[in-house]
C-alpha cells in the first residue's frame, strides 16, 4: 500500500504507526467535544435571539449577576480542559521517546536533501534526492515531487528511534501516516520512534520553510517485513560504501538542472 493525500481528502492519512493510531483517536475525541460545544452555543445564541429579543421580552431583566451560573460557567471549562490534557499529555509523553528500541536511524538535513544513516547495521550512510522531471517522465511509478532517487526502509512491528539534526538551517522531518512532524535543528539531536504496523510507502515533506527549494525536500520510507529488511541492508551495505561519488550538494544541482 501506498500512503498519500488524496483529492478531496477530509480526514487525517490512514495510520501506519502505534503513535498515528493513539493520535487518530484523541483527534476524535477532541472533535467530539467540540462538536458538543459548538451545538451548546449554538442552542444558547438561539434561545437569546428568540426569547429575550424586543418583541418577545418587551420588559428586559434587570439581573445584575447570578452567582451559580459564575461559578459554572468558569468550573465547566476548567473540567473540560482538564478532560483534553490528560490524554494529551499521555500522546506527548508516547510519541516522546521509546525505551530499548530495536534499531536506530539518523537523519540529517541539507538544502536540499535528506541523509540517512543505520548505526545499528555497519553505520552506511546514503543521501536521499527528489527524482527529477526527465526520471519521472521515463518511469510512470515515480510520483512527481515526492519520490526519492533512495528510499529509507525500515522494518515493521520493531520500535525505531529516529534522531535528528540538521547541518545549516532548520528543516522539519513529517511524514503524516506515522504522526512525525520534528524539526531537524543545527547543533541539536531531537529525538522521537516509530514502529510501523503494515507494510507499503508512506511519503512526507520538509515541513519547516528552510530555503529557495523548501519544497523539493520529499521523504519516502518503505516499510518491510523484518526478513526482508535484514536482505535490504545487506544489499545496502555494499551498494552506499564509501566511494567517490560526487558531493550531495553538486549530485542535487545536476537534479535541478535537469527539471
Amino acid at each position: 500500500m501506498a500512503s498519500e493525500p488524496r483529492n478531496w481528502q477530509l480526514g487525517l492519512q490512514e495510520p501506519a504507526s502505534v503513535t498515528m493510531e493513539r493520535i487518530d483517536d484523541f483527534h476524535d475525541f477532541v472533535t467530539i467535544i467540540a462538536t458538543v460545544i459548538a451545538l451548546f452555543v449554538m442552542v444558547l445564541l438561539l434561545i437569546v435571539i428568540f426569547r429575550f429579543n424586543e418583541k418577545a421580552n418587551p420588559k428586559p431583566s434587570t439581573t445584575t449577576h447570578n452567582l451559580l451560573l459564575e461559578v459554572l460557567w468558569t468550573a465547566v471549562p476548567v473540567i473540560i480542559l482538564v478532560v483534553i490534557a490528560i490524554p494529551s499529555f499521555k500522546l506527548m509523553y508516547f510519541a516522546d521517546r521509546v525505551e530499548d528500541p530495536d534499531m536506530t536511524l539518523k537523519i540529517i538535513g541539507h538544502q536540499w536533501y535528506w541523509s540517512y544513516e543505520y548505526p545499528d547495521h555497519g553505520n552506511f550512510t546514503f543521501d536521499a534526492n527528489m527524482v527529477s522531471e526527465e526520471e519521472v517522465a521515463k518511469d510512470s511509478k515515480l510520483k512527481r515531487n515526492m519520490d526519492t532517487d533512495f528510499r529509507v526502509v525500515l522494518p515493521v512491528g520493531k520500535k525505531v528511534q529516529i534522531l535528528m539534526t540538521a547541518d545549516d538551517v532548520l528543516h522539519n522531518w513529517a511524514v503524516p501516516a506515522f504522526g512525525i512532524k520534528l524539526d531537524t535543528v543545527p547543533g541539536r539531536l531531537n529525538e522521537t520512534w516509530v514502529e510501523i504496523n503494515k507494510p507499503g510507502v508512506y511519503y512526507g515533506f520538509c515541513s519547516e520553510l528552510c530555503g529557495v527549494n523548501h519544497s523539493y525536500m520529499p521523504i519516502v520510507v518503505e516499510a518491510v517485513s523484518p526478513k526482508d529488511f535484514e536482505k535490504w541492508v545487506k544489499k545496502a551495505q555494499k551498494e552506499f560504501a564509501k566511494t567517490e561519488e560526487a558531493p550531495p550538494a553538486v549530485r542535487f544541482a545536476k537534479n535541478q538542472a535537469a527539471n
